[in-house]
């Protein structure tokens, strides 16, 4: 027990947002239900059992919630301090990728790291590393970062390798995240309205370049407008998608009985999850959903807050980085299993078959956890370090 838990003892303040703990559990429990109702087909294919994807996904869950209670006991300070070995570490990942007998390909991307039978999606730890070292940087550099154009042209260099890197997997939705990310930071910071937008520019400019440098991502980016169009082609898996979705109706045709996750969408488990909740809940399934990530983000935002007024910086931005990721991650997910977006290879946050992402969420939900805690702890007059 460390000493800011000692401390904590002799105060009856309680230590954690409860409604961000409901939303993240609530989340997490439907995403479990759901894994194991869109997997039970290509499991039962795969494996000759129902249920190897749910059961995968439980050993995940009973693991991040192992390294999510150690991380809970880590001060925030750490982190902060760790902050340019950690984006070290993001680097190496990303690069261990692009080598043969290291990085692992599926569907044509390489994007995992193999050792032995295991594999750990790289860009997931890559975006939590990078988004802590960019609220260490912000921190250290407010001044040169609001006052000073190197101050703001110095993480950009950082962002362009990463996203280079992320690039080259290919991994495009995981890029449009984190930068994304990065600019909401960087706005939060104080940066000149000139620079951002001039950056705004650049980066458009240079995703409009990639987009039509390659006739693959021109397809996949503007075949959503009609997907129709090509349904047994491009446009098979949003069709496949947007069936689901007209079968759900108001309140779904039934948990568990749904029938596009019968070989019809590719990815049902996976990218496609939140197709076979709108199949099998409807359109009240949909809205549970959106509220509890709503509810989830709103929270973590308020909690940035918190941080912020009690001269936690580091915390705050890092609390708002995280939850800006959280909910850009599922607004796009969201967005491309309706139609609204074009098909990215992103998973739901905490819902979605996947055991780096549900591994590297626990993280980040506890170091939220963290953030509040001690935020709570400086509001009662303790003294955290910074």
């Amino acid at each position: 027990m460390n000493r800011l838990d000692r401390e904590s003892k002799s105060t009856s303040l309680v230590h954690y947002d409860r409604w961000f703990v409901f939303a993240a559990a609530a989340i997490i429990l439907l995403g479990l239900i759901m894994v194991a109702s869109a997997s039970m087909v290509v499991s039962e294919q795969q494996f000759h059992q129902p249920f190897h994807y749910f059961f995968r996904q439980i050993m995940y869950l009973a693991l991040g919630f192992f390294v999510a209670l150690l991380i809970t006991q880590v001060e925030v300070v750490v982190w902060q301090r760790l902050s340019v070995f950690l984006l070290l570490v993001a680097l190496l990942l990303l690069i261990f990728v692009a080598i043969p007998g290291v990085g692992r390909s599926v569907n044509g991307a390489r994007r995992w790291v193999g050792v032995g039978p295991f594999t750990f999606q790289a860009s997931e730890l890559a975006k939590l590393f990078v988004i802590i070292y960019l609220s260490s940087y912000l921190t250290r550099r407010s001044e040169e970062v609001r006052m000073h154009i190197s101050g703001f042209v110095k993480p950009m260099l950082v962002l362009a390798l990463i996203a280079v890197l992320l690039l080259l997997e290919p991994d495009f939705g995981a890029t449009v995240v984190l930068l994304t990310t990065a600019l909401s930071l960087l706005f939060l910071a104080g940066v000149r309205l000139q620079q951002f937008i001039l950056l705004f520019g650049l980066i458009a400019l240079t995703f409009v370049g990639l987009v039509w440098s390659s006739p693959y991502r021109l397809q996949r980016l503007t075949g959503f407008l009609n997907p129709w169009a090509n349904q047994f082609d491009s446009g098979y898996q949003l069709t496949q998608s947007l069936i689901a979705f007209g079968r759900g109706g108001w309140f779904g045709v039934g948990l568990g009985d749904s029938m596009q996750k019968l070989f019809y969408l590719p990815e049902a488990h996976t990218d496609f999850l939140f197709a076979v909740l709108a199949e099998e809940l409807g359109l009240f399934g949909i809205i549970i959903v959106i509220a509890l990530f709503t509810l989830l983000i709103a929270r973590v935002f308020r909690i940035a807050h918190h941080a912020y007024i009690t001269d936690r910086v580091f915390a705050a931005y890092l609390a708002f980085g995280l939850g800006m990721w959280l909910g850009l991650q599922a607004i796009v997910n969201v967005g491309v299993n309706s139609g609204m977006l074009p098909t990215k290879g992103l998973t739901l946050p905490m819902m979605s078959s996947g055991g780096s992402s549900l591994l590297v969420t626990c993280m980040v939900l506890a170091i939220i956890v963290r953030i509040d805690y001690e935020a709570r702890l400086a509001s009662q007059g303790f003294v955290i370090p910074t």
